[in-house]
């Protein structure tokens, strides 16, 4: 039998990592690991997260740049800054509403 797991966090959440100093917001969920087997082998094997997890797509910003990252749920926690997310493709993506948090522009297409 093959055991869903529920992702934590939700689209237009917006996370920090648990380790790295970067924080995101949620843009795409995978219910578990959906990437290159390379780019998990490149993640030092005493860190490296295990595969039956969610995965999140992030729009992600630390102090020096704006990117994408795809990140372990156990990795992320909850970000309660208040800041806004300054990455320049949150805009395409996301409507900022009055409480601040982001829903996605086109709810049809997660």
């Amino acid at each position: 039998m093959i055991k869903t797991r529920t992702a934590k966090f939700q689209i237009g959440q917006i996370v920090r990592h648990r380790i790295f100093s970067f924080r995101g917001v949620v843009f795409d969920i995978d219910p578990e690991f959906a990437n290159t087997e390379e780019w998990w082998l490149a993640i030092p094997e005493e860190v490296r997260p295990s595969k039956d997890q969610p995965f999140y797509h992030l729009l992600a910003e630390n102090a020096e740049s704006e990117y994408v990252a795809y990140v372990s749920e156990q990795n992320l926690l909850p970000d309660d800054s208040g800041e806004p997310i300054r990455h320049s493709q949150v805009a395409e993506i996301f409507i900022k509403d009055k409480s601040g948090g982001y829903r996605p522009r086109n709810p049809s297409l997660n």
